[in-house]
């Protein structure tokens, strides 16, 4: 049995950019399971936080440790961005990419991304080219392809902005099953419902410090951060 990549453990983590500070002295331990939700206002550090974790920033202090080396870690999670990255092919070479590049012949490749199109909705889109599908069905074609290597930790950035309900409940709804499937997710939203919907457990961040880390239980029902108070309570947040 492979073991988990799990928990992650950053400890007192610092990143700056341009001689700004994003992220400052962040301790976060991701465990083994559950469904994170990280939010906060604009500019709090939230995407930041997800692209170190995912290993595609650089601390400039503190430490980001997997629990194996980050080589293994890194074939074992995946990242779908707020912006959906389409590639000009069809929908189904789109979606069975990832297992191409993993030496797994197309054939086999195109027959399970076929599957995870009609999952997901696209079955009677395998052949369009990919460029000319929705904003709503290009999230959905990011996801499929994000999941359909299996990744024991996927990350999530605003997945659903600018969708509208129809296209944010399919979305929620294959989230949901692959949380259920036991894939580890963590996500960032400015989604109140949709984090209240979603989360196990909430990541607050403001002007790059972490606030609070709770199970969505007490964070939704008790905070003790101000600053989340008055998040939730949709005042402004300085």
């Amino acid at each position: 049995m492979t073991s988990s990549i799990l928990p992650l453990q950053l400890e007192n983590t610092i990143v700056r950019k341009r001689g700004k500070t994003i992220l400052d002295d962040v301790t976060v331990c991701l465990a083994p399971t559950g469904f994170t939700i990280v939010m906060g206002p604009n500019g709090a550090g939230k995407t930041t936080l997800l692209r170190l974790m995912h290993g595609l920033e650089r601390t400039q202090g503190g430490s980001v440790n997997w629990s194996c080396n980050d080589e293994e870690a890194r074939g074992r999670q995946a990242f779908v961005s707020q912006t959906a990255v389409i590639m000009r092919r069809s929908v189904v070479d789109n979606i069975a990419y990832p297992l191409t590049v993993r030496g797994i012949a197309k054939s086999t490749a195109r027959k399970v991304a076929a599957k995870w199109a009609n999952d997901i909705g696209l079955g009677g889109a395998l052949d369009l080219e990919a460029t000319n599908l929705s904003g709503g069905e290009r999230q959905k074609l990011a996801l499929a392809r994000a999941l359909i290597s299996e990744p024991e930790v996927l990350f999530l950035d605003e997945p659903t902005t600018n969708l509208d309900g129809k296209s944010t409940r399919e979305i929620e709804t294959i989230l949901q099953a692959a949380f259920d499937d036991g894939t580890r997710i963590v996500m960032t939203t400015h989604d109140i419902g949709q984090a209240k919907r979603l989360a196990t457990d909430v990541v607050f961040l403001n002007r790059g410090t972490l606030c609070d880390r709770s199970s969505a239980e007490d964070f939704f029902g008790s905070t003790q951060s101000e600053p989340a108070r008055a998040y939730l309570n949709g005042d402004i947040v300085e």
